[in-house]
């Protein structure tokens, strides 16, 4: 068939393969784009087909991504035993008694859930989504993008409304991944602080007992203990953060802030298309997940990365110190402490989800350094002034302490004895500006802007 005689169909159906089985094929994407200049269609022809396809589109791609995250969570039943939930329970019990041996930060106000997997989809997804929205958007644009460049002159009028259908393409796309990525998340972890970030609400503790099993295969470790451990654990991540109110808002900024600076890769959009069978939805589906649309970070992703890990390994070793200190009477509490960690440090459940959709690779490369440095602080002042630094963000650790924790010691010794301690550079310039002084002012002993002789000032500061 000749171009000029081509069937509006045709171009209908070069669309609808490009979703097969939930996947954008990106060589039907390429063909129908490219096969766009020669074909003939008058515009009210276009007009409706695009009102077709945007009705397609036109609902909430999250609420796809929700049904099919359930759908995997679901899928070995709803319910939890209840030998499981009572076993859970008296954990929880036990736990609370232990940690407030280990810990001054109180418990929580709500008791803490025995949660199924679709529970906890449903209690995580807001979290999922406001982390994975720039992305989503990003995608969406660079599908948009794609239509405005290789669309000829002749047809721009003509795909006017076309740029909506795309956005709503790309977010479908994004949504749909993200939502069987969320599903076999929910297959993984055992509870709310297991993916090293705070997905559930401030103050929620939770463990999926659906999944104990798996967490304890090879240990030959007692279930009870495991459930009694993972109890601890996940009671000292959500005690942190009721206690600490900013700190739930202050991961999370941070996590958005670097989701924000992704970009598609559209070179790599483009090879993608060029070296994929698109006959093969898993090829296509390996090849997204694995998050061959990203480009390289930029340095200042690396900068907020680094803080960020900072951040996590800061948390992550103060409940770890918690909880090995809560757990001694546990006879296997070292071997579970040592399982959870190497669990995290060879990549966790958060850096599939959130490293291959979204680019952010969490790993807590500095965790054994960052509980190191609460011991230390425990050791030398006791659990009271090391839970106090939590109190407020400007006197928490910082990444320099996990480096040498010996300043940040000094400094709560000299407290304890009822001294002072020596003022660094912040200190300083905090009581300059609380004194009346400006950033820009001159101390008071030594020579003004002004008291330059006039060659050695800036040009723009001369006399004129």
């Amino acid at each position: 068939m000749a171009d000029d005689d081509r069937d509006p169909s045709d171009f209908e159906e070069m669309l609808r393969r490009m979703m097969s089985g939930g996947q954008v094929d990106p060589e039907a994407l390429r063909d129908a784009l490219s096969g766009m200049g020669g074909m003939s269609m008058d515009p009210s022809q276009m007009s409706a087909f695009m009102s077709q396809m945007q009705g397609m589109f036109a609902g909430d791609p999250w609420q796809s991504a929700r049904q099919q995250a359930l759908h995997i969570a679901n899928r070995d039943g709803l319910g939890i035993a209840g030998g499981a939930r009572t076993s859970l329970v008296d954990a929880f019990g036990l736990a609370n008694l232990w940690l407030g041996e280990a810990t001054t930060i109180s418990e929580l106000a709500s008791a803490p859930q025995a949660m199924t997997r679709g529970e906890w989809v449903e209690a995580t997804l807001p979290v999922w989504k406001e982390i994975a929205d720039p992305v989503s958007t990003s995608i969406a644009d660079a599908l948009t993008d794609a239509l405005e460049t290789q669309v000829p002159p002749e047809m721009q009028s003509m795909v006017h409304g076309a740029g909506q259908l795309m956005r709503g393409l790309g977010g479908s796309l994004f949504a749909a991944q993200f939502g069987q990525v969320l599903g076999r998340l929910s297959l993984e972890v055992v509870s709310g602080g297991d993916v090293g970030i705070p997905v559930l609400p401030a103050g929620t503790a939770a463990v999926i007992p659906q999944n104990i099993a798996d967490f304890g295969e090879g240990l030959e470790i007692p279930e009870d203990q495991i459930t009694l451990y993972l109890a601890v654990r996940e009671l000292a991540y959500a005690r942190l953060y009721r206690h600490a109110k900013w700190l739930h808002l202050h991961v999370l900024s941070q996590i958005t802030d670097f989701a924000r600076g992704v970009t598609v890769d559209i070179e790599a959009l483009e090879g993608l298309a060029s070296r994929l069978d698109p006959t093969d939805p898993e090829e296509l589906r390996a090849a997204i997940e694995g998050g061959a649309l990203l480009p390289q970070q930029t340095d200042s992703q690396r900068e907020a990365l680094a803080r960020l890990e900072n951040l996590i390994a800061t948390i992550d070793g103060w409940v770890d110190v918690v909880t090995e200190e809560a757990t001694s009477r546990l006879p296997e509490g070292a071997r579970l402490a040592e399982a959870a960690r190497r669990r995290r440090a060879v990549g966790g459940p958060a850096e599939d989800a959130l490293g291959a959709l979204v680019g952010l690779k969490l790993r807590p490369r500095r965790l054994r350094e960052a509980s190191a440095m609460w011991r230390a602080v425990t050791d030398a002042v006791g659990t009271a002034a090391r839970d106090a630094l939590w109190d407020y963000p400007d006197i928490m650790p910082l990444a320099s302490d996990i480096d040498d924790p010996s300043s940040l010691i000094a400094r709560l010794e000299a407290l304890q004895r009822g001294e002072t301690p020596e003022a660094d550079e912040f200190d300083e310039a905090l009581a300059r500006l609380l004194d009346g002084e400006t950033p820009d002012s001159p101390a008071p002993d030594s020579p003004g802007e002004d008291d330059r002789p006039e060659d050695d000032r800036p040009e723009g500061d001369r006399p004129v």
